[in-house]
């Protein structure tokens, strides 16, 4: 049995960081897990900038609302579903993602959560567990899984080389120079079919 696990920001919609460093005029936030594959240490740098400049969660939460999915992303997450359990699997906040996921028809997202002060600061984050991808990814394989996993970053290679087929979707140069043994897609057609694909190879 086959389950299907992806990666969210860059695949299925913006980058966060970098629309809210379009918007906030700060262009350091712009960097991310592409760029920084040590997620603590980037999150950490980044509520210090926010601590910096005085913005807190409620100016990221307005840009969010203004933000789309990427073009055909929904469409592409509706027919993955027609044949396809699908889980999606961020290193994004639950505080951010809602008005995302409504978007996106709700699908099934496993995520963190931020610690923010009374007066809208944020003042930390919980990961749900380490190396939540690859943990993940290995949890549903101990219960009778089979995955499919496809992402854009570095923290994302994690649950792509654990699992049956893994696939980089809208990657930097760097990282399929770095990882050529990791069949490299742009469209969600090209996605879909080699996901259907695996889902055939016994």
């Amino acid at each position: 049995m086959y389950i299907t696990c992806l990666d969210v920001e860059g695949v299925l919609v913006p980058e966060i960081w970098i629309a809210f460093a379009e918007a906030s005029g700060i262009p350091e936030l712009k960097k991310t897990t592409r760029d920084e594959p040590d997620y603590d240490k980037l999150m950490r740098w980044r509520l210090g900038i926010l601590k910096e400049h005085g913005l807190g969660l409620k100016e990221i939460q307005a840009t969010i609302e203004k933000i789309d999915p990427l073009p055909g992303a929904r469409e592409f997450l509706d027919e993955l579903r027609t044949f396809s359990q699908v889980i999606l699997i961020s290193d994004t906040f639950t505080e951010f993602a809602a008005p995302l996921m409504k978007k996106l028809g709700y699908p099934t997202l496993f995520c963190n959560s931020l610690e923010v002060a009374d007066n809208g600061e944020i003042t930390g984050f919980k990961m749900r567990v380490e190396q939540s991808k690859l943990t993940t990814v290995k949890a549903l394989q101990s219960i009778g899984f089979e995955t499919i996993a496809s992402g854009d970053s570095y923290n994302d290679l994690g649950m792509i080389q654990a699992s049956k087929a893994g696939f980089l979707f809208r990657s930097t140069d760097k990282i399929k120079a770095d990882y050529p043994q990791i069949p490299a897609y742009e469209t969600y057609e090209e996605l879909l079919g080699a996901i259907k694909k695996a889902m055939e190879e016994k």
